[in-house]
């Protein structure tokens, strides 16, 4: 099936629906120990087949949607940021019976999702064509202590630093502002999407990081999708990020955010604002310009001359921070 995957593509309908919708209407995790049984199969999945003649690395990303249903995504080359070639990447919906999730291809090759954690690629007559192997990604910069001299906003100890700041399990939740307001800096986060598999587009682990409280950096439980700017590492409205990083919901995720303040000569804008993005190590924006004219949707701060602070969004999902600290650029 996975061969048939990565030749032509399947029809891909399930996530791309009810982009619009903002509410949760299904059931929301936030302990995989308390998830729903779909919860053991979704995640990525990494090996290597022949394809064409020759031995190609594979990636699957499969995303549970509640109900015993799942959508598909393959990749050749690996997954995105560990050797996918931006270009191939095919679709497919599959369904959980009897211990198992049954991908079918339209040609009759099927992909068997185990509970244990492999993926079995076979031939329409029944042939093993490879196996891939459940992975469990990791931000290199997870847990990275700050150095001296940053300003520690968030280390699981109280909310002081925050108005508004609650921290439940010592665990950061939104919607919070930063007392210290920021011109240019550099921005450590880690946060953590829950698991919200009955739910769709904007209704699913969403928040965002407001950058001087004017540009959004999108949060949403976007692992599979397309990667847009109302996506997860999307700058709201401006851009969509380079490749989708997005691990699996209830999995520790990070932001390394590098910020220029815009410059002003008076009234005038001399340099627009900037930011470089890099999402569980990879780079997915790189000197971005940010509009000088207007914000992201949603600030709470007009754009302007002044630093700002950084926010948090409350979006109605319970999304949390840890390890969150500044260094400020002189």
């Amino acid at each position: 099936m996975l061969r048939s995957l990565l030749i032509s593509s399947f029809a891909c309908t399930l996530l791309g629906v009810a982009t619009s919708v903002l509410s949760a209407a299904g059931p929301t995790y936030t302990d995989p120990a308390k998830a729903d049984a779909d919860f053991a199969y979704q995640g990525e999945y990494s090996g290597t087949m022949l394809v064409d003649g020759a031995e190609a690395k594979i990636g699957l990303q499969i995303i549970a949607l509640g109900g015993g249903g799942f959508h598909g995504v393959g990749f050749r080359g690996g997954l995105p940021g560990d050797g996918w070639d931006k270009e191939k990447k095919v679709e497919g919906d599959g369904e959980l019976k009897d211990g198992v999730v049954l991908f079918k291809g339209p040609d009759g090759h099927s992909a068997k999702i185990t509970k244990d954690g492999a993926t079995i690629i076979e031939t329409d007559g029944g042939k093993e064509l490879c196996q891939l192997k459940r992975v469990h990604r990791t931000s290199p910069t997870l847990g990275e202590k700050p150095p001296s001299g940053a300003v520690v906003l968030f280390d699981g100890k109280n909310g002081d630093a925050w108005d508004g700041g609650k921290v439940e399990d010592g665990l950061l939740a939104p919607a919070v502002t930063s007392k210290q307001k920021f011109g240019s800096h550099k921005l450590h986060l880690e946060f953590r999407l829950p698991y919200q598999p009955e739910d769709r587009g904007q209704g699913r682990g969403n928040s965002g990081i407001y950058l001087q409280g004017r540009y959004e950096v999108q949060m949403l439980d976007s692992f599979g999708l397309e990667a847009k700017d109302n996506e997860c590492g999307g700058i709201y409205s401006v851009k969509a990020p380079d490749v989708n990083m997005c691990l699996p919901p209830l999995a520790w995720q990070t932001y390394d955010i590098e910020y220029t303040a815009a410059k002003y000569d008076g009234d005038k804008v001399v340099s627009k604002p900037k930011v470089t993005v890099l999402h569980n190590g990879i780079v997915i924006h790189k000197d971005v310009e940010l509009p000088s004219d207007r914000n992201t949707t949603a600030a709470p701060v007009k754009a302007g001359p002044e630093p700002g602070p950084i926010y948090l969004q409350d979006h109605g999902n319970p999304v949390r921070y840890r390890n969150i600290w500044v260094v400020e650029n002189k």
